[in-house]
């Protein structure tokens, strides 16, 4: 659905079973739509429906259920996902609203577990993740292509520069073939007239004349057959031998592939499955230690656990402890055991796991290095298969024809030598009228029948050559559509060789340009600038080493007497990371025209930022996108413009 007709629509939502929903119907309008309430209340499990009829397969069943559906109407477009639990996974199906929803699940759907929100504190790599929907092996798949048909065009074109430049040769060829043909017709003419006056001698001997001037003729013809065939025959003879050519061409080609020692694409395949298990094992641990090591920074700064708090009151309602005050510089309560430990011991701790974060990181992006060699050399090996078994099909094919050639050949060789009996015998036939008292006719005779084979000869010559001119003249057109194709491909190779930087580029300029609108909308007490720097590196792709663009985040600090720092993400606030990350998937949105394939963003789980931030976070979004859902807590809600559609029950 286009922008404009959204910007009229309500969409309602239906779901049933969805996350922890039993059953909703939730209406939405254009512009902010804010899902308020308390926690366990549903709002994120109806953002998990919405995505779930817009084309996700990330929202999941509601544990107690085994099937679930949810319907979302713009007007008189409806669409429908059903879910469905068969053993142990989720089944999706149904008519959803996208047909490939990893835009969407990218850069618009950014609940708190998305991948573009979260690669900011995890310490993702930025530039791939930017990168993922652009294919760029079919960009060089797509490049490699119109560099064959250039360079196609480039030759044809060439052949036409030579072809032009036989048209002066032609033309003076034509007129000299007329001029030979005017002479031979006269001395024809004359042979002609010698017949007639030998004629009138011979009058009593007609039928003897009949039946030379008939054996002639039948020579004539046989002569001219003869030559047909053995044309022919020559150009049968030709075609072999080239088939014959590209034939042993194709078979080094092929042996080529022979002396290669190839691992199996179905071995590798699993080799990357595995690696993939693994990465998504240590995504998982990753996560863990990042919130144990924030939860524990966070207590360890706010001094450890308040007994008073602690001991002899309820937790609250989801079973955490509560984090206060400071027993005093160098012993704190810990918040596991509720003892009184030495503040060194915790932090000793902290910076244990801290490492260790490090080290599976580490693990995490070697894995990944892994994955993309195997990956790569998975698609050579597959590439280079189908190679192969083009050349094995190409290689059949030539067999094939060179057996019908064979054949052909053979038939046209027995034609030959049976046509060349025939013309012989013709010939001993016009020799026997030699010892007749009509020699003189006879050499007549055959002076004319020379003369009008070579008549005929030279017609043929001359409509082969004006044949040739007409189809030069002719390529006038084709050379104005060849050199308009070429300038064509010119520009569409422009575009693709440049379209990943201008993608690179387009990505920077937005987050550098957003951060530094919302770092002064936002107020963060002492940061000057959050940007991203594009560097080139040299990263190994396979068996190969290339040159591929990285991105570095940077932050800048200054101090209280104005002067600036380079400081690191993981020393922001939890508020600050939460804003740079949805800034990093506000650019990827905007970047890749996501507003062109699903006009929603969702938001959620943004009690990191306090509320009147919040309220200038979902303003600012409000500009790039047509409908905007965001879950917030009722006070974080309160900070809002009244203006904008409330659902209070879900």
């Amino acid at each position: 659905m286009s922008k404009s007709k959204l910007a009229g629509a309500t969409v309602d939502i239906s779901a049933e079973n969805i996350g922890g929903i039993n059953d909703t119907d939730v209406s939405l309008n254009p512009g902010v739509n804010v899902l308020t309430g308390r926690n366990a209340t549903n709002r994120t499990s109806f953002l998990q429906a919405i995505m779930a009829a817009l084309g996700s397969d990330a929202p999941s069943l509601k544990g107690d259920a085994d099937e679930g559906h949810v319907e979302l109407t713009l007007d008189d477009d409806h669409y429908t996902r059903y879910l469905e639990r068969r053993n142990g996974q989720i089944i999706y199906d149904g008519d959803p609203y996208l047909d490939d929803p990893e835009l969407a699940d990218l850069f618009a759907f950014l609940l708190e577990s998305n991948e573009a929100r979260r690669a900011v504190s995890r310490g993702d790599d930025l530039r791939e993740l930017i990168m993922r929907p652009i294919d760029t092996d079919q960009i060089q798949q797509e490049i490699r292509a119109l560099e064959d048909e250039k360079r196609d065009l480039d030759s044809r074109l060439e052949q036409l520069d030579q072809l032009e430049g036989e048209l002066p040769d032609l033309e003076e060829r034509r007129v000299s073939i007329e001029s030979e043909i005017e002479d031979v017709e006269a001395e024809l003419e004359e042979v002609e007239a010698e017949l007639e006056d030998l004629d009138a001698d011979v009058e009593e001997s007609r039928t003897r004349k009949d039946e030379l001037e008939q054996t002639f003729s039948d020579l004539r013809s046989a002569r001219r057959e003869l030559e047909s065939i053995e044309y022919d025959l020559e150009t049968e003879r030709e075609s072999r031998e080239e088939l014959e050519r590209e034939r042993e061409r194709i078979s080094e080609e092929r042996e080529e592939f022979d002396d290669e020692e190839t691992e199996s694409p179905t071995r590798l395949e699993g080799r990357v499955q595995e690696l993939r298990e693994r990465k998504r094992s240590l995504d998982t641990t990753l996560n863990e230690l990042q919130s144990v090591i924030r939860f524990n920074e966070e207590r360890l700064e706010e001094g450890g656990l308040d007994l008073g708090d602690s001991f002899g009151s309820e937790t609250d309602a989801d079973g955490d402890v509560t984090n206060q005050l400071l027993a005093d510089e160098s012993e704190i309560i810990c918040w596991t055991c509720g003892s009184e430990v030495e503040r060194d011991r915790i932090e000793s701790t902290l910076e244990r796991l801290q490492s260790l974060h490090q080290d599976k990181l580490g693990e995490r992006n070697d894995l990944q290095e892994q994955i993309d060699e195997l990956s790569t050399r998975q698609k050579e090996i597959r590439q280079r298969e189908q190679q192969r078994e083009r050349l094995e099909n190409r290689l059949e094919s030539i067999d094939d024809e060179i057996d019908a050639r064979e054949d052909r050949i053979a038939d046209l060789e027995e034609k030959y030598d049976e046509q060349e009996a025939r013309v012989e015998e013709l010939e001993a036939e016009a020799e026997s009228f030699e010892s007749t008292d009509y020699s003189e006719v006879l050499e007549a005779h055959r002076d004319a029948n020379g003369l009008e084979i070579e008549i005929e000869q030279l017609e043929d010559e001359r409509e082969e050559v004006e044949n040739r001119i007409a189809e030069l003249e002719g390529t006038v057109d084709e050379r104005e559509e060849l050199e308009a194709r070429r300038e064509e491909i010119g520009d569409e190779l422009t575009d693709l060789r440049t379209r990943v930087d201008r993608i690179e580029k387009n990505a920077l300029d937005a987050f550098n340009d957003h951060m530094e609108s919302i770092l002064a909308i936002l107020e963060y007490a002492n940061i000057e600038r959050i940007w991203i720097e594009r560097r080139e590196q040299t990263v190994r792709e396979g068996r190969r080493k290339v040159d591929r663009s990285a991105f570095d985040l940077h932050v800048v600090r200054s101090t209280d007497e104005g002067t600036t720092y380079e400081d690191t993400i993981e020393h922001l606030s939890e508020s600050e990371r939460e804003v740079t990350g949805l800034v990093f998937a506000l650019a990827g949105y905007l970047v890749h025209d996501v507003h062109d394939v699903v006009p929603f963003m969702l938001l959620d789980s943004l009690e990191a930022i306090d509320s009147n931030r919040i309220a200038e976070l979902v303003e600012y979004f409000e500009q790039y996108v047509d409908c905007l859902v965001v879950a917030l807590l009722p006070e974080d809600a309160s900070a809002l413009d009244d203006v904008h559609n409330y659902v209070m029950t879900i």
